[in-house]
């Protein structure tokens, strides 16, 4: 920041080399001196020099070097009731105000956005990007945001200005009908809508953003875990087909390791699973069981009325059937067996009984 000195007292020269980056408004320090008429203003390229006059609004002045003198004064002029100019030094605050792009500011939803997915029903969404803004009407934005901060940098502003941003694209996506599984692919246009829908409501500050991006939109993690999940079931395909993949891999690590009873069981089981599931994926039938053993040898008791009868061979086993006296209720015995059962529990009787109708029902 730069100022000369006339005669050791007044402020010849009125001008700011702005050598930040964040620095939106500068007020020229003016403590202990006075502007005196004929002074010049220089404003540079990207700058404006607003003159506040007793706490009014007084002159904007754009990119350029003024002799400040009642003519291009025309508002402090009015003010100071100026008629045939004026020769003794008046007291004015001066602003710079840089009018040039900050840009690389950040924005992003604090809270997650609620909107209503045509696929998913209720979602909540956090995004966040990066924008731009430049000062458009230097006297609205000295009046509405600056007021009289000697020093105003961008920290100051940037947080109203992400609320509004948060506030302006809530309301797009929730109107935009665009799904969360497409936004990805239309990130350009929802920005174009939020940077058209925040243009009326940054200028009112005297600001506009030229620039404004979405860098990103997400779903909560547990939303983002059941899409995983829904995509790997989509590249999986046919479950079937995958099971019989899974399982020859599973059966070709086993046989690598020929002396490991884990690797032979588990190839067994994957084996029996692949051949239910037939050898394209369709289901087969169940592979009959084997034939009951008919053992001559074997002898059977039957229990009736509380008396042990038999033995009865394996062949005289279908003659008791037809004569009611062997049914699935009535228990039987033969060697070997722990105890009295009833014939349909009994495995060596399972073809016997299959032939043999339930009880009627009750009349």
């Amino acid at each position: 920041m730069v100022f000369g000195f006339l005669k050791g007292q007044f402020i010849d020269v009125i001008h700011w080399v702005d050598d930040t980056r964040d620095t939106m408004v500068w007020r020229f320090d003016r403590q202990g001196h006075a502007i005196m008429y004929g002074a010049k203003l220089t404003v540079r390229e990207g700058q404006a020099a607003v003159f506040i006059h007793e706490g009014q609004l007084a002159d904007v002045f754009g990119p350029g070097l003024y002799m400040l003198e009642t003519n291009n004064m025309p508002v402090l002029t009015a003010l100071q009731h100026w008629d045939h100019g004026f020769s003794s030094p008046f007291k004015s605050e001066v602003y710079f105000v840089n009018t040039t792009r900050f840009t690389g500011q950040k924005w992003g939803t604090r809270n997650p956005v609620m909107l209503r997915d045509p696929e998913f029903g209720p979602l909540r969404l956090r995004a966040f990007g990066a924008y731009s803004m430049r000062v458009t009407d230097p006297g609205r934005f000295m009046t509405e945001i600056v007021g009289t901060d000697g020093e105003f940098t961008t920290e100051e502003i940037t947080v109203h200005i992400r609320d509004v941003i948060v506030q302006e694209f809530s309301r797009v996506v929730a109107n935009s009908g665009i799904a969360a599984l497409d936004m990805a692919a239309n990130l350009n246009q929802l920005g174009a809508l939020v940077q058209e829908a925040m243009g009326p409501a940054v200028a009112q500050y005297g600001l506009e953003l030229p620039d404004f991006v979405i860098e990103n939109i997400s779903l909560p993690e547990a939303v983002e875990k059941v899409l995983d999940q829904r995509t790997s079931m989509g590249i999986v395909g046919d479950l079937n087909k995958y099971g019989q993949f899974a399982a020859a891999e599973a059966m070709g690590k086993a046989a690598e390791a020929p002396g490991s009873a884990m690797g032979a069981g588990m190839g067994a089981a994957m084996g029996a699973a692949m051949g239910m599931a037939g050898p394209w994926g369709g289901r087969t039938a169940a592979p009959a069981p084997p034939p009951v053993p008919n053992d001559p040898a074997v002898e059977w008791h039957l229990a009736e009325s509380g008396q042990s009868q038999g033995p009865f061979g394996a062949d005289a086993l279908p003659g008791l059937v037809a004569q009611g006296r062997l049914t699935r209720a009535t228990l039987v015995w033969s060697a070997g067996m722990a105890g009295w059962k009833a014939a349909g529990e009994v495995p060596a009787l399972a073809a016997l009984m299959a032939r043999v109708p339930p009880p009627p029902p009750p009349a």
